[in-house]
């Protein structure tokens, strides 16, 4: 047996309204909502299962870092910058709040996008290869 930590199950993301955020998740993102009370969501796309979690009003994911910059703690990948380039200009036309198409000086290109609750992600141009290979992407 290989006892490692295989894979991320969960990410569980704090908003102020579950319903609400379902259904921004769902008519903005295309995800499906596998389970929804009061209290929680759990919606799944991106190979992942997020739970949107019900918080106290201004609880995001984002953080500080040293230089007081606004980080993201998730970065989705998509294959390509043509693909990068239709998903910002579709959360343009939906009217997701995003940043400009970026090069931070590295392979590929990014941007930023926030959801209803103000929690912030980061989309990037590059998909892993170990994520092509085990699913057979080119």
């Amino acid at each position: 047996m290989n006892d490692q930590l295989i894979r991320v199950g969960t990410i569980y993301l704090p908003v102020s309204d579950v319903e609400r955020a379902a259904e921004w998740y769902a008519s903005n993102l295309e995800v499906e909502i596998s389970y929804k009370d009061s209290l929680k969501a759990i919606i799944n796309f991106a190979n992942q299962s997020f739970f949107l979690v019900k918080s106290e009003e201004n609880q995001r994911a984002n953080f500080e870092d040293i230089n007081g910059t606004e980080r993201f703690s998730i970065t989705f990948e998509v294959n390509g910058m043509n693909a990068l380039k239709n998903i910002h200009e579709s959360f343009v036309k939906k009217g997701i709040k995003v940043g400009d198409i970026e090069d931070r000086g590295h392979t590929g290109r990014n941007f930023v996008f926030y959801d209803i609750d103000g929690n912030k992600f980061d989309v990037w141009s590059e998909l892993s290869p170990i994520f092509k290979r085990n699913y057979q992407i080119v």
